[in-house]
């Protein structure tokens, strides 16, 4: 029973695009894995930008400078 956690910034992902990463995911542990997709979870996880971080420093903030 595989579980997958998809972890994304929430900046507007859109319903449609969140429903082909869980049909991606879903697809690949297929294949690769050979597991069956009626028993595999996918969950996206959507924070904030000033609760991730790269290199010390907020995703906002990287944002607002233009990087």
């Amino acid at each position: 029973m595989p579980y997958i956690n998809i972890k994304i910034t929430r900046e507007g992902a859109t319903t449609e695009q969140k429903r082909r990463l869980i049909q991606g995911a879903t697809q690949l542990v297929v294949d690769v894995l050979g597991k069956n997709p009626q028993t595999t979870f996918v969950v996206i996880d959507e924070v904030d930008t000033d609760n991730w971080g790269l290199a010390g420093v907020p995703v906002t903030e990287i944002r607002a400078h233009g990087k």
